[in-house]
């Protein structure tokens, strides 16, 4: 179980109440079939501890077929299924022989490399029966970090969503040094969903929420049902790691809540080891609930209007009007561009008065964009040699 630091005074049945959350049995629940209803993109992360037996070192079949009919649950419902994966270095040093005890960087790397393909077929195993396509996603720190990376990432994990693909998401372990690791799936999990602009995170643990203190400890520990905002006397809380197959905790995980509910994302946490962990949680299982800061789109308006912008692209009035009907900005609509930038930098959009209309990441190059400005969208191969996205700035990188 994820352990938990013990809160001085605020610890057990003397919590009483704690700025920013609220704890089970002093309100009516924390709603969560009717929140995780409302969802459209989730993000589900599983930890090693749920998917490897720590007596065998195998794959627990019987727990992943379950996890497999509560995502062909989702999807039956129109939601899109994100799950983020770890196992693959637990299930390759098995294979390979080598020690339960802590590897070197190199015995990691090579035993994920044989983990990984046994993970995503166990996956693929599982899911094919419910009529549901796979596909392995492979990422280090620097995918979320670099912005060009970044919005490759995001326009991958888009495009597979939109045609119904259950992406399988981990850490790129075989490539991956400490300074472009994220070190944790519940940290990775968190970007992913910021990056997806992900409804809800769902973390699977061994505990079913966020405690005041350790409850195998403490039997007057209870349980937050609602943080609606992570204050520092609940950071505080947090401990380290539970078992020795999972490197996350309690502390990761109200990591990976600031993250996600900042990017307009909720979270819970509930708990994995169960048969059928998801529907458990629809009918009414204990976890907590992370609100929320705004919503997913609204939230990335708000980071992109932010940014300062490295140029200027002027567009025609016909482009504007397309603009505030929602949109994407063709190469056609634009007149002039000043300033250098690279894919992926914010700009900004003025309209054909000067007057500056919108914020938004550039989806060419500040040279490619002026080779194909004032071009239509199928000349794009001609004018650069390659096929390139039919947009100079897509409208889910745009904020009027």
């Amino acid at each position: 179980m994820d352990s938990l630091t013990r809160p001085g005074t605020m610890a057990g049945s003397n919590a009483g109440t704690v700025t920013g959350a609220r704890l089970a049995g002093d309100t009516a629940g924390s709603g969560s079939a009717e929140r995780l209803a409302r969802a459209r993109r989730v993000v589900v992360k599983i930890g090693s501890a749920l998917l490897v037996s720590q007596e065998t070192g195998g794959l627990r079949m019987k727990w992943v077929e379950g996890l497999a009919a509560d995502v062909a649950d989702l999807r039956r419902r129109g939601k899109q299924v994100i799950l983020v994966s770890s196992g693959s270095i637990a299930l390759g040093r098995r294979v390979l022989g080598l020690p339960a005890t802590a590897l070197s960087l190199e015995q990691s790397q090579a035993a994920a490399a044989v983990g990984q393909i046994r993970l995503a077929q166990a996956y693929e195993t599982v899911l094919a029966p419910h009529g549901i396509t796979t596909a392995q996603i492979l990422v280090t720190l620097e995918d979320s970090e670099r912005r060009r990376r970044y919005l490759n990432s995001r326009r991958t994990l888009g495009t597979l969503l939109e045609l119904g693909v259950v992406p399988i998401v981990n850490e790129n372990d075989t490539v991956a040094t400490d300074e472009i690791r994220y070190g944790d799936n519940d940290r990775l999990a968190a970007q992913v969903a910021s990056m997806a602009s992900a409804d809800h995170l769902l973390l699977l643990s061994d505990v079913d929420g966020l405690y005041t203190a350790n409850p195998r400890d403490d039997a007057s520990a209870r349980r937050f049902e609602v943080v609606e905002r992570i204050t520092p006397a609940i950071e505080a809380m947090a401990g380290g790691t539970g078992s020795a197959l999972s490197k996350g905790g309690m502390k990761t995980k109200l990591l990976a809540a600031r993250v996600a509910t900042r990017a307009g994302c909720a979270m819970s946490i509930s708990l994995g080891a169960i048969d059928r962990p998801i529907r458990a949680l629809e009918e009414g299982a204990n976890c907590t609930w992370f609100e929320p800061v705004g919503d997913p789109r609204a939230a990335r308006k708000r980071w992109i209007l932010g940014m300062k912008p490295k140029g200027r692209l002027t567009i025609d009035a016909g482009a504007l009007a397309a603009l505030e009907r929602g949109k994407s900005l063709l190469p056609a609509g634009v007149r002039a561009i000043d300033g250098g930038f690279l894919r992926g930098d914010p700009v900004e959009i003025a309209g054909p008065d000067g007057e500056v209309v919108a914020k938004a990441l550039a989806g060419y190059d500040s040279d490619e964009a002026r080779r194909i400005m004032g071009h239509r969208s199928n000349r794009i191969a001609e004018l650069l040699g390659y096929p390139g996205r039919a947009a100079l700035v897509h409208r889910d990188d745009m904020a009027l």
